[in-house]
């Protein structure tokens, strides 16, 4: 019901009845004004187009969120300093692309590639090497080498990523460049 009072039709319909009220205080219709309110309304919520469907449900802020608590997270445990901050690199990457909800979802691929880094990738990661017993991974070097080298590829495949999400504004960037550069001479 909520849903509906700030629907596309709900305010067109809204607009009608308003201009039900108008031509009744301005002479145009008699006593039978609430019938050409309802009349009016209902032609504006029906004439009105409906609602866009989202089958997809907007998941920006939710991973936000998520990456926020797991830099906190990764920055209160006993990992080591050089790893941390390449997982706040990531997330400040991730959160980048993800601060562009409208744009992020016009390239399907590339939004399910930053929900896949975002929501998947980083965190098993993170998780794996966390769970690990500490007294284990004290003893086993290549356990945090693992970590170093699984975080230098998720890092690789977030500029990537974001070399696809700004492609456009480079384009338009050297396109300006070049077109400077014409016009000067």
């Amino acid at each position: 019901m909520l849903r509906y009072l700030g629907s596309t039709k709900n305010l067109a319909g809204c607009v009608g009845g308003l201009a039900g009220i108008v031509l009744y205080l301005t002479g145009v219709v008699g006593s039978f004004w609430w019938a050409v309110v309802v009349a009016l309304y209902l032609a504006g919520a029906l004439l009105a187009p409906g609602e866009k469907v989202k089958l997809v449900p907007d998941t920006t802020e939710r991973l936000r969120d998520s990456l926020d608590s797991l830099v906190a997270s990764v920055s209160s445990s006993s990992m080591p300093p050089s790893t941390v901050d390449t997982v706040r690199r990531i997330a400040e990457v991730l959160a980048d692309l993800l601060a562009k909800p409208a744009r992020l979802a016009a390239d399907p691929d590339l939004q399910h590639a930053v929900v896949r880094l975002a929501q998947t990738d980083l965190p098993l990661s993170l998780e794996t090497y966390l769970n690990l017993p500490w007294w284990f991974a004290a003893r086993r070097t290549n356990a945090g080498e693992e970590l170093v080298a699984q975080l230098g590829l998720l890092e690789a495949e977030a500029h990537r990523v974001a070399e696809r999400f700004y492609s456009a504004d480079v384009d338009r960037q050297a396109d300006h460049t070049r077109y400077l550069r014409e016009r000067d001479g």
